[in-house]
């Protein structure tokens, strides 16, 4: 899209499109989030799974608002490609067919998932064709009458009424997309760009690092004590992070400002002893902390530096398990990612009341990098640590993104061949890193070894190997895609 002249939220729609056809399992056009607050009493399973745990899907309606304001190509033009590789088919890519396999009790409870994803009873396999004729059905809709046909029935409401959800044509009809200007936030001498609540990303980043910065030093950050401190840092920064919400519902004014306050996170830093970690109630982990995967996130800068970051998300992995036979659409399961007040979590620790239903820039204003991540809880901690690796350690890029990352609970490995390492100080075993036999082991099993970075200029395109991103690179009339894999 960037080729043909087009700006680069032509890209990102374009992108984003792509994604919910050879990405299903992590987004799509079923993605958005409504509800009551009592509607799960007396069944909390529903809200995580089947037709009554589906909202109203929001990214057809944000994708076509951003097009509206900055869009140059023809509307009809950013669907070609993704209508292209629904009717013609794709090729199922190592990490789908590792999803497929994964959650192979959803795909073969529900005849639409089975129909796509195990079509005469077998699972698609890595370098079988996919086909989804039936959602290519639903975009050639699209282009012609616009979100219209999505939300006006033609689409979604017939869908959700097939598969047995509570959303009413009311429900879509009402449905708008809502923009706000940008959280920008200043930490360790550069402007943070991000996302405002209801997303906690660029509070939470912007935590961590203030928390860090006031160990004055890389080298405070490097080898097994930097990354207790570090973990130290995330464990706060989830605790405080529980209490935010909807601004337009609740009242987070004190917290955001103390998310980004420099004196705040003094008082956290002061809360970290290098030989020690406590039980969550040192934290004020009061509240029990969510958990989605089913994401996908992108990156796209044009020649005019224009920059879309985005995360397109279903919630959890094939979202509420539920593909329309009728619209071929992957539905959501938005409403898992709201608390219950009567729900109880793994931990024993209640929901966060808050939660109840009711980029970044160098200081000169350029742009220094466009940075995102996929996986739920763990965006923020990934982006952070992937921060921390270029700016403070001084990694190249392609090191800061494939390094191994540490979480402060539980890591979920990829595949057998990744190893646990623990990370220790003194007699203290907190961590659990991610690590990688090679960073190219799927790319090289199935054929793809190639480079994982490009550099044209002062611009930098870099993939992450836990999933089958591409780094791809347009120059006046050559184009130039980077296969799946890395250096």
């Amino acid at each position: 899209m960037l080729w043909k002249g087009g700006h680069a939220v032509d890209a990102a729609v374009s992108t984003a499109l792509c994604l919910g056809v050879v990405n299903p399992m992590s987004s799509g056009l079923g993605g958005g989030a409504f509800m009551r607050q009592d509607m799960y009493e007396n069944h909390p399973e529903d809200k995580s799974k089947g037709p009554l745990s589906m909202a109203v899907p929001g990214e057809l309606a944000g994708l076509y608002e951003a097009w509206r304001k900055y869009g140059r190509l023809p509307w009809k033009t950013l669907f070609q490609p993704s209508i292209e590789f629904a009717k013609k088919g794709f090729e199922v890519l190592p990490y789908l067919a590792k999803e497929i396999v994964t959650y192979d009790t959803k795909i073969l409870g529900d005849p639409g998932l089975k129909q796509v994803f195990a079509p005469k009873g077998r699972q698609l396999q890595t370098g079988d064709k996919c086909y989804n004729v039936k959602l290519a059905e639903s975009l050639e809709a699209v282009v012609e009458e616009g979100p219209r046909a999505f939300y006006n029935g033609t689409v979604v409401g017939k869908g959700c009424a097939n598969a047995g959800g509570i959303l009413t044509m009311e429900d879509l009809r009402n449905y708008k997309a809502k923009v706000t200007d940008a959280l920008a936030v200043e930490v360790m001498g550069y402007k943070l760009l991000g996302m405002p609540p209801p997303s906690s990303g660029t509070l939470g980043i912007s935590l961590i690092l203030n928390v860090l910065s006031n160990y004055g030093s890389a080298s405070a950050l490097q080898g097994s004590l930097g990354l207790h401190r570090l973990s130290e840092g995330m464990k706060h920064m989830f605790a405080i992070r529980m209490n935010l919400g909807d601004p337009d519902f609740v009242d987070i004014a004190q917290y955001m400002s103390n998310m980004t306050s420099p004196s705040f996170a003094k008082k956290i830093w002061q809360r970290i002893y290098d030989n020690t970690t406590f039980p969550p109630g040192y934290y004020v982990d009061r509240w029990s902390q969510l958990q989605d995967h089913g994401t996908s996130h992108f990156c796209i800068v044009d020649a005019d530096r224009n920059a879309v970051s985005m995360t397109t998300t279903v919630n959890a992995v094939f979202g509420a398990g539920v593909l329309s036979s009728s619209t071929g659409i992957v539905l959501n399961n938005e409403m898992d990612d709201f608390s219950t007040p009567t729900e109880v979590s793994p931990d024993q620790l209640p929901p966060a009341p808050a939660n109840f239903t009711a980029g970044e820039a160098a200081p000169d204003n350029k742009l220094a990098v466009v940075i995102g991540g996929s996986g739920g809880m763990d965006i923020t901690l990934a982006v952070t640590e992937v921060f921390i690796n270029h700016f403070v350690l001084g990694m190249e890029a392609l090191a800061a993104v494939q390094s191994p990352r540490v979480y402060p609970k539980v890591v979920s490995l990829e595949g057998r061949h990744h190893q646990l390492k623990a990370a220790g100080i003194k007699a203290i075993c907190q961590l659990i890193m991610q690590t990688f036999e090679s960073s190219v082991d799927l790319g090289r099993k199935h054929g793809r070894d190639s480079l994982g970075s490009v550099n044209f200029g002062t611009l930098t395109a870099v993939r992450d190997p836990r999933k089958d991103g591409k780094p791809a690179a347009e120059v006046n009339d050559t184009k130039l895609w980077l296969k799946e894999g890395s250096i």
